[in-house]
C-alpha cells in the first residue's frame, strides 16, 4: 500500500510541478466535485442539477486561481 501511495504524490508532483495550467485544472475539478455534493446536500437537488447548479462558480475560480498563480510566481517565485 505505501509503494502505491508513493507512486500516487509522485505522479501528482510531476503532473502539477511548475505548471500553473495544470494545477489549476486539478484544483477546478475538485472544486466542482465538492460544490456539486455540498449543493446536493443542502439543497437536496440531483447531482446532474447541483453540478449545474455548481459548475459556473468553479471555472471562474479556477480562471482566477491560474491568474493568482502565475502572478505570484512572477514576483515571488524561484528567488
Amino acid at each position: 500500500m505505501l509503494e502505491f501511495t508513493n507512486g500516487i504524490f509522485k505522479f501528482l508532483d510531476r503532473l502539477i510541478k511548475d505548471s500553473s495550467v495544470k494545477l489549476a485544472v486539478l484544483y477546478t475539478i475538485g472544486h466542482i466535485i465538492i460544490a456539486m455534493t455540498v449543493v446536493s446536500i443542502m439543497t437536496g437537488a440531483s447531482l446532474f442539477e447541483a453540478g449545474a447548479v455548481a459548475l459556473v462558480e468553479p471555472i471562474l475560480n479556477g480562471c482566477w486561481f491560474y491568474i493568482l498563480h502565475k502572478t505570484w510566481k512572477k514576483f515571488y517565485g524561484d528567488k
